[in-house]
């Protein structure tokens, strides 16, 4: 149950004022190490973001020596605020509050001792007052920060396997309340989805889990004017390993700059999910891809790599 890092965090982050410092401090009080978080502003003409990495050490992970997989956990956004525009959070801001719960948690656990197997790394940026822009059916939030820099920052070389939490409630592809994973995305190829990664769906919010179609305009650069669903496999773009979104969804089509859509029971259980995921990752349990599969369809088929690229213009 994570339902007090989820209004903790929430209480923190709705405030025109909140940085990554702040965010940094709050996991410093509940036990994590200074040195294990890193927080980088970065300013453009739309405005400014503090991006903010956490590591948490797993039992056998490779920042200690160990072999045990690294599980990266997005929280993927344009920002958690439109100000001066609208006030307070808004329903975009959802991916970093479910990933910066889960970084919450992770450190209350390892304070308490129990210790995943393998490395996590959470990252996510802060940003109080991004600008939207014009999208069909409901508006999108912007970003103040380059596509380019946010693949930069956000994923890290050391994720042997990514999930991208992110509000995907201005559409028509999901007309339920809740939470939703993609199929796995590798290297260009949208691939079978994971019945390990689906037995923990399951079991963490006790119904048929539900899973959200992607069209392969979705897995490619944003900015080359294609029709993406949201940015939530972006990160896809910017790694060669697996990455499976997990989708804050709604019955109807909430803009992403509303205030007053967040659900924080839905929040923590895309917070948990990761977190479940992440146990059964550092034990082997759990796996994105099918690694032998994955070399024969690459065998027969080749690389598909050129479509993690903006691709030739006409």
């Amino acid at each position: 149950m994570m339902l007090k890092q989820v209004i903790d965090l929430y209480e923190l982050l709705d405030s025109a004022s909140v940085s990554g410092a702040d965010v940094k401090q709050h996991l410093f009080q509940l036990g994590a190490n200074p040195d294990h978080i890193e927080v980088k502003p970065l300013q453009s003409e739309k405005g400014a973001a503090d991006f903010i990495k956490i590591r948490i050490e797993g039992k056998h992970g490779k920042s200690v020596g160990g072999d045990a997989p690294t599980l990266g956990i997005i929280g993927r956004l344009g920002g958690i605020g439109a100000r001066p525009a609208i006030t307070g959070f808004v329903s975009d801001g959802d991916g970093a509050l479910a990933a910066l719960a889960a970084a919450a948690k992770l450190i209350t656990m390892q304070q308490r001792g129990d210790q995943l197997g393998g490395d996590v790394i959470v990252t996510t940026f802060i940003c109080p007052n991004a600008p939207t822009r014009e999208h069909k059916p409901v508006p999108f939030m912007d970003s103040p920060i380059s596509m380019e820099d946010t693949w930069a920052h956000e994923v890290d070389n050391a994720m042997d396997a990514i999930v991208s939490i992110d509000t995907t409630k201005g559409n028509r592809i999901m007309n339920y309340r809740g939470i939703a994973i993609s199929p796995t995305v590798c290297q260009g190829y949208i691939l079978r989805v994971s019945e390990t990664v689906l037995d923990i769906v399951e079991r963490v919010t006790g119904e048929k889990a539900h899973v959200f179609a992607l069209s392969q305009q979705d897995i490619t650069p944003y900015g080359n004017t294609l029709y993406h669903l949201n940015s939530i496999l972006q990160p896809s773009v910017a790694t060669r390993s697996p990455v499976i979104g997990i989708a804050l969804s709604t019955a109807t089509a909430v803009a992403g700059c509303a205030t007053g859509a967040s659900h924080e029971v839905d929040v923590e259980q895309a917070a948990r999910l990761a977190i479940e995921i992440g146990k059964d990752l550092g034990t082997g349990l759990c796996q994105f891809i099918d690694h032998d599969e994955f070399a024969e369809i690459q065998k027969r088929y080749g690389s598909m790599t050129h479509f993690q690229q903006p691709g030739a213009k006409s």
